[in-house]
């Protein structure tokens, strides 16, 4: 505020009056000295010069007072004009680069690495054999098992050889006892009619049923030999399942790109003793593969800007690796789990019963990533959360909050920063109420602020969107903002032209 009147005042008072005892002090002296000395036309021309000084000095104090009575109640302020313009929310996150999709290749068998056939920013191929781990175990198994089946086989068809031979047998038997049937029907028929002996019938009954009794056995020894073929199946089978078992412990000895990519990690080296993970422990680790085809952006955003990303949403990423170069891309992922600023840990994960900042994950798939990016690099994304072309726009340091109902001569109370990071909503329905000092001139032409509520929609880098309360090319206060602080309703201002107003951003 100005200093009051009744000071200025007081000062200039005593300023006039200081001036006229000086000038009837110098008069005295004149006059004094021009009686004492002869030379009298000598002094009235010194007098002369006196005068008009003290003639001179008087009117400066005059247009002094006038001007400080002039400006007396006045408050230097700096004001804009309210326009249009396109305004965008950025929000920013840092964090770094990473691959879509990597995997690390672990030990999936115990031993001592033999050969690492490719090192650290080589390019693999899905399928292609990266390193191998002692194996001749496994080989022998492997070996054993494929002679072993190799033998099951010769003997199925040995089984397979008898089994024919049996089948014969039992054609063989088959055909004698059809003809010692026929012969035996025979006998029957001359012994009825008395030509045959007693004793050749019974020959012929017993070769008969000594037929019957062949044919049985050979049909039981077929069914051995179907049985014996069957049971070296079976064994067969269990023989190529232990061999499969063993090629597949054989192949855990190999380690297999899974896909197309880029080795970025190689932490063992030919000759050391690696290890597979059991239960909660973690194994050996042969390398790092990542496809770098899908590069993304992993950052952290604060918990007060995370409501307003969204999946889709537009991103500039920078990378400090790669100065000069702006990387477009969109927001593929938003995490849920709010992570702890210092730890990073997940407060689902943490036992920690202290309050502090929390951050979430989001990730920013790159649209068109280059090959001089690596997975690990430093990387800030901006994430473009809303933007509205030719909307009505203030200063940022503009809005200020009042209490609500004081509409005369009550303070702000608060500061702009207070009033900008606050929403609308939650203005309303608070004690405070948002809003600008508005510049307007009175009746007599002066200029004067008026405390004026709005409503507030998108905020950008250094405006505010305005959905009501104001219209374009009104003029408001901007600053400074101690004078925000504590300007009051109904103020006389006036404009500072020493210290122009900031330049509309036009973002």
């Amino acid at each position: 505020m100005g200093t009051p009147l009744s000071l200025i005042c007081i000062a200039a008072w005593s300023l006039n009056a200081l001036l006229t005892a000086l000038a009837e002090l110098l008069s005295h002296f004149l006059r004094k000295l021009e009686k004492r000395n002869p030379y009298g036309s000598k002094l009235t021309s010194m007098k002369k010069i006196l005068l008009i000084a003290l003639i001179l000095l008087v009117v400066a104090g005059l247009v002094t007072f006038m001007v400080v009575k002039q400006q007396s109640g006045y408050t230097k302020v700096l004001t804009a004009k309210l326009v249009r313009q396109d305004l965008t929310t950025v929000i920013s996150g840092t964090g770094q680069i990473k691959p879509k999709t990597y995997a690390n290749l672990g030990a999936t068998a115990m031993g001592r690495i033999t050969h690492l056939y490719v090192k650290e920013g080589d390019h693999v191929k899905k399928g292609q054999l990266v390193a191998t781990v002692e194996n001749v175990q496994q080989e022998a198994q492997v070996t054993g098992q494929q002679a072993a089946i190799s033998a099951a086989k010769t003997d199925i068809a040995s089984y397979i050889a008898a089994e024919k031979t049996a089948e014969a047998n039992v054609e063989h038997a088959r055909a004698d006892l059809e003809q010692k049937k026929l012969d035996w029907e025979r006998a029957q028929g001359l012994y009825q009619a008395g030509i045959l002996a007693k004793q050749d019938y019974d020959a012929k009954k017993a070769a008969y049923d000594t037929d019957v009794a062949t044919l049985d056995q050979s049909v039981a020894q077929l069914n051995q030999a179907k049985a014996q073929t069957d049971s070296a199946r079976g064994h067969l089978g269990t023989q190529v399942a232990t061999l499969k078992a063993n090629i597949n412990a054989l192949d855990m000895t190999h380690a297999i790109a899974p896909f197309d990519g880029i080795v970025t990690n190689q932490p063992v080296r030919e000759g050391e003793t690696v290890v597979e993970g059991i239960q909660n422990a973690e194994g050996s680790t042969f390398m790092t593969i990542a496809d770098m085809s899908v590069v993304t952006a992993e950052v952290k955003v604060d918990e007060t800007d995370i409501v307003n990303v969204l999946a889709g949403q537009d991103a500039d990423v920078t990378v400090d690796a790669v100065p000069g170069r702006v990387f477009k891309g969109h927001v593929t992922l938003v995490g849920d789990q709010a992570l702890l600023r210092s730890t990073g840990v997940a407060t689902s994960q943490s036992t920690s019963g202290t309050e502090e900042a929390k951050d979430f994950k989001v990730v920013v798939t790159l649209d068109q990533p280059d090959d001089a990016l690596r997975p690990g690099l430093s990387a800030t994304a901006k994430i473009t959360t809303a933007h509205k072309p030719g909307v009505l726009a203030l200063p940022i340091q503009a809005l200020t909050l009042k209490p609500e109902g004081t509409t005369g001569s009550g303070a702000a109370g608060s500061s702009s920063v207070q009033a900008a990071t606050k929403p609308a909503a939650a203005s309303a329905g608070s004690a405070d109420q948002q809003g600008v000092f508005v510049v307007d001139k009175d009746k007599s032409g002066r200029l004067r602020v008026h405390f004026v509520p709005v409503k507030t929609g998108i905020t950008g880098t250094t405006e505010i969107e305005v959905t009501s309360g104001l219209t374009e090319g009104q003029e408001i206060v901007t600053g400074p903002y101690k004078t925000l602080r504590v300007l009051k309703e109904n103020a006389l201002i006036k404009r500072d032209t020493d210290k122009p107003a900031p330049a509309a951003s036009t973002t």
